[in-house]
């Protein structure tokens, strides 16, 4: 039987809860063999971040050429790339290695409020990245961003601007609709075929950090593991509501604390 292996491409979080680290503990917990590819630095915890270090783009290339090499890998997640030169490098390993299967979470503002991605890297994100991967997640803010337009007041508005989205090159777009709070947690996933609608009870609890990271690295941990991206997205939300509903069994940090990875353990 052979081993299912997903890589994540992103920041590291000193603190734990988001980036590589909040991917690797999803892999791990979802039956998955996670490799990395650190893009960036960060000095971080649950209140914030108060450092970032980029990687340079050669050693970005270098740890793909590594990885990709040797490892059958089955999926991608992408995450932080705080600058256009580091998408350039990221886009041009995806190519080299003809990755197929790539879900690509636009991280801009950590969930602290602090600016994770260079503004004037937007475009390239846009220009690089959307048309070498199979879904992009953004949440209702991001999507907003990407757009420079209002965010999304319901889900007819997250539909319209999925739909945008695909227009600038998307393959899938995914809208994360848990800002909104209410009742439920909606995400809407429109590509080639249509729409589709997906809703969770809204949880209310603090503990939220790294709740992106970990909804987009379940769902590549699904596609690596040979599910159909539908089938990954419900997968990864069933997932992800769990996680959020037993955040409150972990003590950590002081501010947005994360999310419980291996609720199904301990």
């Amino acid at each position: 039987m052979t081993t299912a292996i997903a890589v994540t491409i992103a920041g590291s979080d000193s603190g734990g809860g988001a980036g590589i680290q909040a991917d690797l503990k999803t892999f791990s917990a979802l039956g998955v063999y996670g490799a990395s590819v650190i893009a960036a630095l960060t000095a971080q915890n649950t209140r914030g971040v108060t450092g970032i270090h980029d990687v340079p783009p050669d050693f970005i290339t270098a740890q793909m050429d590594a990885v990709f090499s040797d490892l059958d890998v089955g999926a991608v997640k992408i995450g932080m790339l705080s600058n256009a030169a580091v998408i350039g490098a990221v886009a041009a390993g995806l190519d080299k290695h003809k990755v197929a299967k790539v879900v690509l979470d636009p991280v801009m503002v950590a969930t602290s409020g602090d600016r994770l991605l260079d503004p004037a890297a937007i475009e390239s994100l846009k220009r690089e990245l959307f048309p070498r991967v199979s879904v992009i997640t953004p949440n209702l803010p991001e999507a907003a961003a990407l757009l420079d337009t209002r965010i999304a007041a319901g889900e007819k508005e997250m539909q319209v601007q999925a739909e945008r989205l695909l227009v600038l090159g998307a393959n899938a777009v995914l809208i994360k609709g848990g800002h909104a709070g209410g009742v439920e947690a909606v995400d809407i996933l429109v590509d080639a075929s249509g729409m589709k609608r997906f809703s969770a009870k809204w949880v209310d609890t603090p503990n939220t950090h790294g709740t992106g990271c970990t909804l987009s690295s379940a769902i590549a941990a699904g596609l690596a593991r040979g599910k159909s991206l539908e089938e990954s997205i419900r997968a990864a939300k069933h997932y992800v509501t769990a996680a959020l509903k037993a955040g409150d069994r972990i003590k950590v940090g002081h501010g947005h604390g994360p999310v419980h990875h291996f609720h199904a353990w301990w």
